[in-house]
């Protein structure tokens, strides 16, 4: 069984998606188009032949599963991301789940109007001016001709495309074309709002001002499904994401949890074609590097430590002597998986001379009472942005760690910040 969601508690699904399937049959050749219903149609007429006759016609089509069993819901007012590689399915998804194409199996609900964020401009008159294709896209989506005279002012310079507003759409570039699209579908106060990588349409300052309009249409309580590849995105809209590989449903789970197994996915695929890497019980490691073990420096799998102790880890290392810019990640994650806090740590050059170096890191467990996991990564990046580097191992430990002081009178949430208290006497005359 593939994983499954609920809405959160208490929710009304604004969306909900069960067992959802969608296949996609092709022609093996432009000449079966004609060959293949003929031998339909012979295949009624003899039927000691039909099997013969059968098995060819499945030779002459081919069968693509695009989707399979996908089943999730999505409440009112909630934000969630879909990730995967090219080719996962996730635009096939959402335009089921926009009514544009039908589903092969499964059901698709949804409730309210939906805003669909696809091929932008791909439903504009080429021959109707800007102003024209506005009224007629938002009467498509259900606007009375009041509301359009409300709002199409306010579309009009979202797209800021000038005085082309008034030119037909033929004379448009495909940005321009774009932009106009995307400020018509944002500007209907949609219940459901449906984006497909168009969040990267126009300049640096368009993409500002898109993401703005994304914000505010959300605190308006609009639903969301978004897909892209900016992952980032997913991060500061979503509340839930959901990983596809294969037309399948790989994870469903938090934000940060979902984007890290994608990018732990995309660096193996990535390690797989170009260094033959190996999963084991503990994770995933390649050629070039691979964490042998970690530990804590006192021994045991689990302590039970106060507020503020010492955390020591070890983590033994080896590295291919050509791999350079190496660094260790040592997370700290809670019970769910979600990271919360760690280091990265560069592995000098003269320091794996060997090939095997130990790492020794002491964290100060400064955290509020409950159980963490600790795990780690070896990456290789020159560049000191995490989500391009590449990943050589990811080792999950079974090393986990209890704080069993209760904080709450030194800080609320899961860490302490620091901060500069001071009291003062409050003028007699204040609030007057």
């Amino acid at each position: 069984m593939p994983p499954t969601d609920s809405p959160a508690p208490g929710g009304i699904a604004a969306i909900r998606v069960e067992g959802v399937g969608k296949i996609f049959r092709t022609w093996a050749s432009p000449a079966q188009r004609l060959i293949v219903p003929l031998l339909h149609r012979i295949a009624g007429y003899a039927p000691g032949l039909r099997h013969r006759l059968q098995a060819s016609i499945q030779r002459r089509i081919h069968v693509h599963e695009a989707l399979h069993d996908i089943s999730f819901e999505l409440a009112r007012g909630e934000a969630l991301g879909i990730v995967g590689l090219n080719g996962s399915g996730k635009s096939t998804l959402l335009q089921i789940i926009a009514g544009v194409l039908p589903a092969t199996c499964g059901t698709v609900e949804t409730h309210g109007r939906i805003a669909a964020l696809l091929e932008l401009g791909s439903g504009f008159n080429p021959e109707l001016t800007g102003r024209e294709n506005i009224q007629i896209n938002a009467t498509i989506l259900g606007l009375s001709r009041e509301r359009i005279d409300a709002v199409i002012d306010d579309i009009i310079a979202f797209a800021d495309i000038g005085d082309y507003i008034d030119q037909p759409v033929k004379t448009y570039s495909s940005g321009m074309a774009v932009r106009l699209a995307f400020a018509v579908q944002v500007h209907v106060e949609p219940d459901i709002l449906i984006v497909d990588e168009a969040l990267a349409v126009g300049d640096a300052a368009f993409q500002a001002k898109a993401l703005a309009r994304i914000q505010q249409i959300l605190a308006n309580g609009t639903t969301l499904l978004f897909v892209g590849h900016d992952l980032n995105v997913v991060r500061a809209f979503c509340q839930r994401a959901i990983l596809l590989e294969a037309g399948r449903i790989a994870r469903i789970g938090s934000p940060e949890e979902v984007v890290e197994e994608y990018l732990f996915r995309v660096h193996a695929k990535a390690a797989r074609d170009q260094a033959s890497p190996v999963r084991s019980a503990r994770g995933f490691r390649s050629a070039d590097g691979e964490i042998l073990d970690m530990r804590f420096a006192h021994g045991g799998r689990h302590l039970s430590l106060a507020h503020g102790a010492a955390l020591p880890v070890e983590v033994d290392i080896a590295l291919a002597p050509a791999v350079a810019n190496v660094a260790c990640i040592v997370d700290i994650v809670d019970a769910r998986g979600l990271p919360l806090s760690g280091r990265r740590i560069r592995i000098p050059e003269h320091a794996r001379a060997s090939g095997r170096v130990r790492l020794a890191a002491t964290f100060r467990a400064e955290l509020a009472l409950g159980v963490y996991r600790i795990r780690a990564r070896l990456v290789q990046a020159p560049e000191p942005n995490q989500h391009h580097a590449r990943v050589l191992c990811r080792y999950d430990s079974d090393l986990s760690f209890d704080i069993v002081d209760n904080s709450i009178e030194r800080f609320s949430g899961l860490f302490p910040l620091p901060v500069d208290i001071a009291l003062l006497d409050l003028p007699a005359d204040a609030g007057d």
